[in-house]
Formats: structure tokens, C-alpha cells, sequence
């Protein structure tokens, strides 16, 4: 097997040799903002009509590949098509897709993994999805650990490949797709665009895009989004798109967990993560699929050197039987600790409800975020009025709940009592949001990560 380190020519160009993939350091093209400059390593299996199968020639392709992006310190793009491991070579093959996910998960952290699937990823090897950063799914592809066949001979139930494994199905329902898109073309755009926003590996900084918008350019359009009753529903995107350099808003894993958002941006030319509530969608409350979705969003930010914006609109946790018994508990707790543990640049923007356990966790204060602003006419409290009448007044009469709820507002569901106390920094207009955000963004960009003496903590995944 060539060494393709020694390959390298002065155009910074490295292929295998023929095989069955190959592997290009590129110098993409950006085509989402002309970010000039960024460099990843390309694995691709040979075009062909039929999926490759994962036999120990490829898996040894495959390592070699990741190993050199990893030694280069550069992202690794995959594009991946595979009808599993070859079942003819037997352990031969199993035990080199084992290499394969081990030297993937060496790069965790280290530098950004993109899988893109134009076809079926069956089997073990489906499994790398998950392992990877992001994975981007063409229409037409598919992923599963077990096939129809042998879903229908352990359990009986006739399913399909789409329903069973098709992109639709991991965006919606298992949220394994980043992003589904048309087809191979639009998947490799997808990747660059992706790449623009994140820096080449851990020591790096992020790429600073081009100054088109002024930092401290006014957003009251921001504020018109929140509509005036508490309980009306609005799409937070377009609050997080006015505080955000114009089109610069880069949305990920869109259909999972939709009652939270996650997104790239940049403000000020910065690259930043944002993790907002969607009151569109169950009221912005935190589910067990919103919290996975956030946590791990939260935890490749840090791990990349991206400052995370938080936008808070939620009454809570979604309350059920279902949800506790699925482990509301421990699945929160990632968000819990993915926050807890980030050490990058985080500012906390309270926009309407902060309530409970679910403000503790969206970056609060308490949780060690740098800034922590609110708009005038947010409401900050243990639950709402209506809540703490339910609980507090429930033996009143109809008048006096009544008497009781506007007291409890008047008194307690307003920014100023936690800022009194040090748990809001400062009561923000919606217009100065992007002017704040981008002072501290540059106040913050000298932060650095104090290292702890342990190995690692030990993740509620």
C-alpha cells in the first residue's frame, strides 16, 4: 500500500493508487460565502452502478485515507456507498471495518468528519454515520444495521428500505442525517458549506469571513418577531437571522427535534454555533430528542473552538409518562453536562420564557456562561403564573387564582428580579441584540480553555 503522505505534490494533491476508493486533498471553493483557503481530505469510492462492498482491500484504503487527514490535521470528507462488509472474507473484512470506525473515532475532536451517503450504508459500516460529525444523505440513500430481511425474520413486520432506513426517515426520526439533499452534486456543496465555519482542527481558530454587515447594525425586527400574547407561537429562525450576519444562518439537522434549533452563523464575520427554542414546535419545550440534538451540538462547538449563542424561549421540560420512563432524566443531563464542560465563548439571550429546570439548563447563568442578557418582557421565574396558582392557590376561588396570577406576574415574571441578583447581566432592547453579542464576541476572542487533571468526565450519552 502506497504511503500517501509521500505522495504529496507540490499542488498539495495525494491519491491512492487504483482501487476501489480514493482519497484528494482539496482546496475547496466555497460556494456559501468565498471563504478562500479551506483544505480537507476527500475519501470517494470509484463511481460505479453497483455499492461497493467492504472488503479488507477498501477498509485498508479507508484507514490509510482518515490517517492522513488526521496527520495533516485536516477535516476528512467521506463519501460513502457500501452493501456492507463482503460476507466472502469473512473476518478478514469484519476486522477491517473495525480499524476503519477506530481511526474515525481518533479523529473526534480533533479534526471535523463529514460522511456524505449517495447510496446504501448497510450493516457495521452504518454505524460510521454515527461516529462521524456530520452526515449529509442524498435522496435516494439508505442506512440501517439490520436489514428488511432480517427485520422481518426476527420480528415478523414486513418494512421496506425507505421506511425502514431511507434519508427522510433519519432526518425525521433518528436525526443520523445532518441534512438530506438532492443528489451527489448538492451534497458536495453541502460539505464545503459546512467546512466554511468550522477551523481545520482543534488548535485551530475558525475562519473570519468578510466584513459585510456592521457589527453593531440595529435589529428591531428581532423584537417585532415575539408576538404579544405569552402563549403565541413564532419561528425563532428569524429572530436568530436578524441578529446574524445577513445570510449567513446555516441550519443543521433541520427535521429532528425541530423544537430546537441548531445552526451555524457568523456575527461580526465570526463563526458561531447557535442553539435556540422553537416555539413553533411543542411550545420550545425540551424533549428527550431536543436535548440529545443540543447536547452534541454544544459539545462539537467546544470541541471546535466555536462560540456558542443560546436563544431562550421554553416553559420546561415536556412532562409524560412516556418521556420518564424513556429516560428524560439522563437524556437532559447531556445537555446539563454539555454546557457545564464547554469552555468556549457563551452568551445566554433570554427572550421570552425561562422557566424551571429548562432555564437552569439553556446555558443559565449558574451554568458558567460569560454573558447572560434578557429582553424587557421576558419572564424568568420557577413556572408560570398560571402554574403556581395551580399549585399555590389550588383550594381559591376563581376570583382570588385570578388575584393571585396577576400579583405573581407583576412581582416575579420579569427580568429585573434576577438581575438584581446577578443571574441576568443586563435587560437588553431587542435592536442593541447583535451590537451586544458582537462587543462580547470580541471582548471573549482571547478566552482559552483551563485544562482539567482528568481523563475525561464520564458523559450521561
Amino acid at each position: 500500500m502506497t504511503d500517501l503522505e509521500d505522495v504529496v505534490d507540490e499542488l498539495g494533491i495525494a491519491r491512492f493508487v487504483p482501487g476501489t476508493a480514493q482519497a484528494t486533498i482539496r482546496s475547496l471553493d466555497d460556494s456559501l460565502n468565498g471563504v478562500a483557503g479551506r483544505t480537507a481530505v476527500w475519501i470517494e469510492f470509484d463511481s460505479g452502478d453497483e455499492p461497493a462492498r467492504l472488503n479488507a482491500a477498501t477498509a485498508q484504503q479507508l484507514e490509510a485515507g482518515i490517517s492522513m487527514a488526521l496527520n495533516q490535521r485536516l477535516p476528512v470528507v467521506i463519501s460513502l456507498s457500501t452493501s456492507g462488509t463482503d460476507i466472502e472474507e469473512g473476518m478478514v473484512a469484519l476486522s477491517g471495518w473495525g480499524r476503519v470506525a477506530s481511526r474515525l473515532t481518533a479523529c473526534s475532536g480533533v479534526i471535523p468528519t463529514i460522511i456524505i451517503v449517495n447510496g446504501p450504508a448497510v450493516s457495521g459500516p452504518a454505524l460510521l454515520l454515527g461516529v462521524a460529525d456530520f452526515t449529509i444523505m442524498t435522496e435516494t440513500s439508505s442506512a440501517f444495521v439490520n436489514g428488511p430481511v432480517m427485520v422481518e425474520q426476527f420480528t415478523g413486520i414486513d418494512i421496506d428500505v425507505e421506511e425502514l432506513g431511507g434519508a427522510a426517515t433519519h432526518a425525521r426520526y433518528t436525526g443520523v442525517a445532518t441534512m438530506v439533499v438532492a443528489d451527489r452534486e448538492a451534497a458536495n456543496i453541502a460539505a464545503q458549506d459546512l467546512l466554511a465555519y468550522l477551523p481545520l482542527n482543534v488548535d485551530d481558530e475558525p475562519p473570519r469571513w468578510p466584513l459585510l454587515d456592521p457589527a453593531d447594525r440595529p435589529c428591531p425586527e428581532a423584537g417585532d418577531q415575539i408576538p404579544e400574547s405569552s402563549t403565541g407561537s413564532y419561528d425563532v429562525r428569524k429572530v436568530a437571522t436578524e441578529i446574524a450576519d445577513e445570510d449567513s444562518v446555516f441550519e443543521v439537522r433541520d427535521r429532528w427535534a425541530a423544537n430546537v434549533v441548531t445552526a451555524f452563523a457568523t456575527i461580526d464575520g465570526r463563526p458561531v454555533g447557535i442553539v435556540a427554542n422553537q416555539p413553533m414546535v411543542l411550545a420550545g419545550t425540551l424533549d428527550i430528542p431536543a436535548s440529545q440534538k443540543a447536547a452534541r451540538f454544544v459539545a462539537f462547538c467546544d470541541a471546535f473552538n466555536l462560540p456558542v449563542i443560546t436563544l431562550v424561549d421554553t416553559p420546561g421540560f415536556y412532562p409524560g409518562k412516556d418521556l420518564e420512563w424513556r429516560g428524560m432524566i439522563r437524556h437532559g443531563a447531556q445537555l446539563v453536562f454539555a454546557y457545564a464542560r464547554a469552555q468556549v465563548p457563551r452568551i445566554c439571550v433570554i427572550l421570552r420564557k425561562s422557566y424551571g429546570g429548562a432555564y437552569i439548563v439553556m446555558d443559565s447563568k449558574t451554568m458558567g456562561n460569560d454573558l447572560c442578557l434578557a429582553w424587557p418582557f421576558s419572564e424568568i421565574a420557577v413556572m408560570g403564573a398560571g402554574q403556581a396558582a395551580a399549585i399555590l392557590a389550588r383550594r381559591a376561588s376563581p376570583e382570588e387564582r385570578a388575584e393571585f396570577e396577576a400579583d405573581y406576574a407583576e412581582r416575579l415574571l420579569n427580568p429585573y428580579v434576577a438581575a438584581e441578583r446577578g443571574f441576568i447581566d443586563a435587560v437588553i432592547s431587542p435592536e442593541d441584540t447583535r451590537a451586544e453579542i458582537s462587543a462580547a464576541l470580541e471582548m471573549l476572542a482571547d478566552k482559552r480553555e483551563m485544562l482539567v487533571e482528568r481523563k475525561h468526565g464520564n458523559s450521561p450519552f
